[in-house]
């Protein structure tokens, strides 16, 4: 773990590091099937072909990057600061680079790929806006950064989504194991408390202001997830 990792990612690396086994199958679960569709969409944002290189950020299990592989053929690199994650990607996806690494701090030179994917991260750093920044660094003029992240649904579903991530995530996370339960105890708090401090018009600022133009948004599955998308100015 790294050492300058904040209190705030300390904690999302202690709750995930267990779940590298049973990440990808509870996930979708737990989702109610959505995880798999909101990553193929993700994906199919990104303009890539096979001679290009691709950073997947957070790669995680290397979900992401097994897609990329299947829609783009691209070259892909995964970056995730868990050393757990990274072991079960390594299984998973075994012809992809990757790096133990943070996403605040990446160890490649500027413009150094034609694509970046990122997800389910900004809620899990102090400062997304330089995150941001970053994450742009390393892309060259007019490639494609992507970000999928969870929502707060508004409107007629809003209840909904209280009673879900409030009471039916952590009871079904409870069935699976313990591990599983403090994930879902967690979740709903920390989507609420990034979005009370960045609505989503203040999140397309900094993606502009990160020097990513022509940025677009679509709301996933009823305003539980939201993909975020632009090409590097």
């Amino acid at each position: 773990m790294p050492e300058a990792a904040s209190a705030r990612t300390h904690r999302a690396l202690e709750l995930f590091a267990p779940l590298g086994p049973t990440y990808e199958r509870y996930a979708r679960v737990l989702s109610l099937g959505q995880d798999p569709r909101w990553r193929r969409f993700l994906v199919s944002r990104v303009d890539a072909g096979p001679r290009d290189r691709v950073l997947d950020v957070a790669t995680g299990t290397g979900a992401v990057a097994a897609e990329l592989l299947r829609q783009k053929e691209c070259v892909v690199v995964g970056v995730d600061q868990s050393r757990e994650m990274l072991a079960v990607a390594r299984q998973h996806v075994p012809t992809v680079e990757l790096v133990e690494a943070s996403a605040e701090q990446l160890p490649f030179a500027d413009a150094s790929f034609e694509g970046l994917t990122v997800t389910y991260l900004l809620r899990y750093v102090d400062d997304p806006g330089a995150t941001l920044r970053e994450l742009a660094r390393v892309v060259g003029p007019g490639g494609t950064i992507a970000s999928l992240e969870f929502a707060v649904p508004a409107g007629v579903w809003h209840p909904f989504w209280r009673l879900y991530v409030g009471a039916v995530l952590p009871g079904a996370g409870r069935l699976v194991s313990p591990a599983w339960h403090e994930v879902g105890r967690f979740l709903g708090g920390s989507i609420r408390e990034f979005w009370s401090r960045y609505p989503l018009d203040r999140q397309l600022e900094l993606w502009r202001a990160a020097g990513i133009e022509h940025v677009s948004h679509r709301r996933l599955s009823l305003g539980g997830g939201i993909l975020i998308w632009g090409r590097r100015a």
